[in-house]
């Protein structure tokens, strides 16, 4: 008994020529694919790498303003994690063949016209910028790393995962906020405002072609993991985004009793 593929025909050298063509078309679309994944991998670490090097400057400042001695000491040791925590990240950027110190120039200034709209005027509207503020740009990072490669998005959410930075700032406005029902209510209205311009500036980042890109492949990994979205991609669209950093800023000031 003869076979189909007994009687198949040898293929023709144009055939072969048109195959050999085809398949390496393919070859070459997945390494584009994959170097554009990594280039916009290293935007986004160049963004969390960014947001350390803020931060260590700004716990720096911020030791130096304190207005007790302890206070001072755990502001600066905080500041020296940030660096240890950039440089991991940077590290990372190398890893995948990028520019670490370009990446991180990328976002110089991110958060500039975030500082210059919400001067702090007390200790206790400084303390709360840090908490409230910082932490939305931090929950963004978190929900971008989603979009991730694997150990990249270890890196990340391993680098932001530390709550030492927020535990100073929630026992400090406890005890401020204790029996102070005036000061409550003016943090509260703070509060608002922080996270108003906070998410501008996520807007504004989100917005960037790499950034989106991965905002778009999280969403995809969510909807492929089970997780309930409501629609194609849905769990990282900019609504979406937004509403669940709205969600932990609601229970981050919950955390001090403040209404959010």
């Amino acid at each position: 008994m003869t076979t189909s593929a007994g009687n198949a025909r040898p293929l023709r050298p144009e055939q072969e020529g048109a195959d050999g063509r085809s398949a390496n078309r393919a070859g070459k679309d997945v390494e584009a694919v994959r170097a554009l994944e990594v280039a916009d991998a290293v935007e986004v670490l160049g963004l969390v790498a960014s947001l350390e090097h803020q931060a260590f400057a700004r716990l720096a400042d911020d030791s130096r303003q304190a207005p007790r001695l302890e206070q001072s000491l755990a502001l600066s040791r905080l500041a020296a994690r940030c660096t240890e925590r950039r440089d991991r990240v940077l590290a990372r950027i190398e890893e995948l063949g990028g520019d670490a110190a370009a990446a991180l120039g990328r976002f110089d200034g991110v958060l500039t016209d975030f500082d210059t709209r919400t001067p702090s005027s007390t200790w206790a509207e400084r303390l709360l910028k840090a908490y409230v503020g910082y932490g939305v740009a931090d929950d963004f990072c978190r929900l971008v790393a989603r979009g991730l490669d694997d150990e990249s998005a270890r890196l990340v959410a391993d680098v932001l995962d530390d709550v030492s930075r927020s535990e100073l700032a929630v026992r400090e406005l406890d005890q401020a906020c204790a029996g102070d029902a005036v000061l409550s209510s003016r943090l509260a209205l703070w509060g608002r405002r922080l996270v108003g311009e906070a998410l501008g500036v996520v807007q504004r980042v989100a917005q960037r072609p790499e950034v989106a890109r991965v905002l778009d492949r999280a969403g995809a990994a969510e909807a492929t993991s089970g997780a309930p979205v409501t629609g194609a991609r849905a769990a990282q669209t900019p609504a979406t985004v937004f509403n669940e950093l709205t969600a932990e800023h609601t229970r981050r000031m919950s955390r001090l009793r403040l209404t959010a």
